[in-house]
C-alpha cells in the first residue's frame, strides 16, 4: 500500500484506486470534496495569517472563545483522520505498514522544525538562521504529526475484521475509538490535576528590544502554587511543555500578548500598559505536548467520518450520519462550556475540540453535497487544486518561503519590494490601510489558487 502525503499536516491524499465498501463491488471513486475541504483550510490560513493584523476580529482569539482563524488547526486535524480511514481501509502488511506510518511523521515533524523553528524568519526580515539552543521544537507540522501517527497506528492494528451490515457491527468494528475517550480522559485529568508551582522564565531581548534593562537583566518570577487554573500564567498545558521541551524552546510571541493584561490594544497587539504581569514577557507553545494529545482526538473524530464514507454507499445515509455526528459534538461542546469549561484554543479544551470538530463536520458534509452529490465543482475548482498540493501551498505560503524570496530582491533600500509595494498601492488606491491589506490578501489567495492548478495541471505533486 502506497501512502502519500500531499498537504499541510499530513493530510494524505487518498490513493487513486477503487474504494472498496463492505459486500460492494469496486468503485472507481475519489472523494473531490476532501480536497475542497484541505484547500478552503488552506486559503483560510493564507487569509488569518495576513489579514489578522488588519482585522483583529479573524486573528487568534487572545486566550478564551474562538474566531476564525481558531478553525484552521481543527479542520487540518480532521482531514488527516478522514485520509487516514481511506488509505488504511485494508491493510495486508501491518508492520510495513506501521514502519512507514512512523518514518513519514518524523519526516513532517523535522519539515516542521525546519519551516517554523526559526531557520526561516519570513516576512519583513531578509537574515535567516536560529540558535539551535533556542530552536522551537512544536509547531503546526508537528502537531499534525503526532495526531497522524496515533490514528493511523490505530487505524492500522485496532480494526476487527468484521464485515459492516449493521450499526452494531460497525461500533463493534471500530472500537479502538475508545482510544480517544482514553487521550481525552488523561489530557482533562492532567489539565486539572497537576500542580503548577511558581516558576521563572528569563525575558528574550530579541523579542522584546523596545524594555527596559530591569526586565531583561534578570529572571521574572510567576507567582503559582495552584491546580485547575486555565488562566494564562498557571496552566498545566504550560507546565509540561516548561518541562519537557524547555523555556528556550516555546514560542516567544504567545497569543496571551493580545490580552488587556498584556496590551493596550488589545484584542490586538500593542504596547505593554502599565503595571502589566511579568508573565506577558513569558514564552508560551500553543502547539504543546499535552494539548496534543486533545488534538489528536480530532483526528479520530475524522476517522469516524471516514469509516462512514468507507462503509456507507448511500450519499443520503452518508449526509444523515455525518449531520447527527456533527450536531453532537456541538451541543456536547457547547454544554461543557456551559459547565465550566472554556473554549480555547492555546490549551486545546474539550469544549473547544467538540465545537470545532463538529464545525468542521458541518463544513465537509456541505463541501460534499455541493461538489460530490450534486457533481457542482468548477466554483470550487481553485479549492480543490490547492487541496491536492496543499504541502506546497502551505510551505511557500503560510510559512512565507516564497515571500521571504521575492523580497530579497529590493530597490536600494529592503522595504522597496515587490510584495511590500504592492500592498502599499492598493492601501493608496483604496485610501485605506485595513482594505488594502485585505484586497492585497485577496489577490494572493487568487495567486496561490492559479499557482496550484499550474502544478496540478503538470502533475507536480510534493509527497513525503
Amino acid at each position: 500500500m502506497s501512502v502519500t502525503t500531499d498537504s499541510t499536516e499530513v493530510m494524505i491524499t487518498e490513493e487513486r484506486k477503487p474504494l472498496l465498501l463492505d459486500n460492494q463491488t469496486p468503485i472507481q471513486q475519489r472523494l473531490v470534496s476532501l480536497d475542497v475541504f484541505r484547500g478552503f483550510t488552506v486559503l483560510l490560513m493564507i487569509l488569518v495569517d495576513n489579514a489578522g493584523g488588519a482585522f483583529p476580529s479573524i486573528n487568534h482569539s487572545p486566550w478564551f472563545g474562538v474566531t476564525l482563524a481558531d478553525f484552521v488547526m481543527p479542520f487540518f486535524l480532521f482531514a488527516v483522520g478522514i485520509s487516514v480511514a481511506l488509505v488504511f481501509k485494508r491493510v495486508d502488511d501491518k508492520r510495513a505498514a506501521t514502519k512507514k506510518v512512523i518514518l513519514r511523521s518524523i519526516k513532517l515533524f523535522l519539515l516542521g522544525i525546519v519551516l517554523q523553528g526559526g531557520y526561516v524568519h519570513g516576512h519583513g526580515d531578509l537574515t535567516y538562521g536560529v540558535d539551535i539552543t533556542k530552536m522551537r521544537l512544536m509547531g503546526v507540522l508537528q502537531r499534525i504529526s503526532i495526531g497522524y501517527m496515533l490514528a493511523s497506528v490505530a487505524e492500522i492494528w485496532l480494526v476487527n475484521n468484521i464485515v459492516v451490515d449493521t450499526a452494531a457491527t460497525f461500533t463493534k468494528k471500530y472500537y479502538k475509538q475508545m482510544i480517544a475517550i482514553l487521550l481525552g480522559s488523561l489530557y482533562m485529568c492532567l489539565l486539572y490535576g497537576l500542580y503548577v508551582p511558581n516558576w521563572k522564565f528569563e525575558v528574550s531581548s530579541s523579542s522584546w528590544t523596545s524594555l527596559k534593562d530591569e526586565y531583561t537583566s534578570q529572571a521574572q518570577i510567576v507567582q503559582c502554587g495552584m491546580r485547575g487554573s486555565l488562566e494564562p500564567p498557571c496552566n498545566a498545558v504550560g507546565l509540561v511543555d516548561r518541562i519537557l521541551i524547555g523555556e528556550h524552546h516555546l514560542y516567544k510571541h504567545p497569543v496571551y500578548r493580545r490580552t488587556q493584561d498584556c496590551s493596550v490594544n488589545s484584542p490586538d497587539y500593542g504596547p505593554l500598559p502599565p503595571n502589566f504581569p511579568g508573565w506577558c514577557l513569558a514564552p508560551f507553545e500553543p502547539e504543546g505536548i499535552l494539548s496534543s494529545l486533545m488534538a489528536a482526538v480530532t483526528c479520530f473524530v475524522g476517522l469516524h467520518f471516514g469509516h462512514i464514507i468507507v462503509h456507507f454507499e448511500c450519499h443520503k445515509h452518508r449526509v444523515i450520519l455525518w449531520s447527527i455526528s456533527a450536531s453532537f459534538l456541538l451541543t456536547s461542546g457547547f454544554f461543557v462550556a456551559l459547565l465550566g469549561v472554556p473554549l480555547s484554543k492555546p490549551l486545546y479544551t474539550l469544549s473547544y475540540m467538540c465545537v470545532t470538530a463538529g464545525a468542521s463536520g458541518f463544513l465537509l458534509t456541505i463541501f460534499f453535497y455541493i461538489v460530490d452529490v450534486k457533481k457542482i465543482r468548477k466554483p470550487v475548482a481553485l479549492l480543490q487544486w490547492v487541496g491536492m498540493n496543499a504541502l506546497t501551498i502551505y510551505a511557500l505560503a503560510a510559512c512565507d518561503i516564497l515571500t521571504a524570496f521575492v523580497q530579497g530582491f529590493y530597490w536600494r533600500l529592503p522595504e522597496n519590494n515587490l510584495v511590500d509595494g504592492a500592498e502599499s498601492l492598493l492601501q493608496i488606491i483604496l485610501q485605506s490601510r485595513k482594505w488594502g491589506t485585505a484586497a492585497f490578501v485577496a489577490l494572493e489567495i487568487l495567486f496561490w489558487g492559479l499557482f496550484a492548478g499550474f502544478l496540478n495541471k503538470k502533475r507536480l505533486h510534493i509527497k513525503l
